[in-house]
């Protein structure tokens, strides 16, 4: 049982049931890297608006920077971490290495969930839609002609 400063919550997290105790305060993204050691979900802009911290609940792409982990209460998550399945990179993990799609990395887990995301519910987006989709999605690195490649190479 939760004390008054916690709160009990249960969720999926990459396919696997969990039960937690959180603080009525926690942002979802420290509940993930320092309660769960999900170190792939990234910090970076801390207000939604660069898309590093991107995580999957309930298959939309949620700012885990912005979002409290008690709201995942009932509900399932989806961390870069869950999506390799028996040592196998996703489809869209994969296209981001085939096209080169990253140079540091760092907003690399929040594009390919946020990929994730369309394809699932758009499958065959056009460019302008991709565009659309990832514009929460900041790189500041590569450009953006690579991760266009690689998503357009899925659809």
């Amino acid at each position: 049982m939760a004390d008054l400063a916690s709160l009990d919550i249960s969720f999926t997290l990459n396919g696997a049931p969990q039960t937690r105790s959180v603080a009525p305060f926690a942002l979802l993204i420290d509940f993930l890297r320092d309660d769960l050691a999900l170190k792939g979900t990234k910090r970076s802009c801390d207000v939604q608006v660069c898309g590093a911290c991107t995580v999957l609940v309930d298959g939309l792409p949620v700012s885990s920077c912005t979002s409290l982990a008690a709201d995942i209460d009932g509900r399932s998550v989806v961390t870069i971490e869950g999506l390799a399945q028996r040592g196998e990179l996703s489809p869209v993990q994969q296209a981001f290495v085939d096209h080169a799609a990253m140079q540091c990395g760092f907003c690399t887990p929040g594009m390919v969930l946020a990929t994730t995301a369309l394809l699932e519910s758009h499958p065959h987006p056009t460019e302008q839609e991709i565009r659309h989709y990832l514009r929460g999605n900041i790189c500041r690195c590569t450009g953006y002609i690579k991760i266009l490649e690689a998503v357009k190479s899925l659809v």
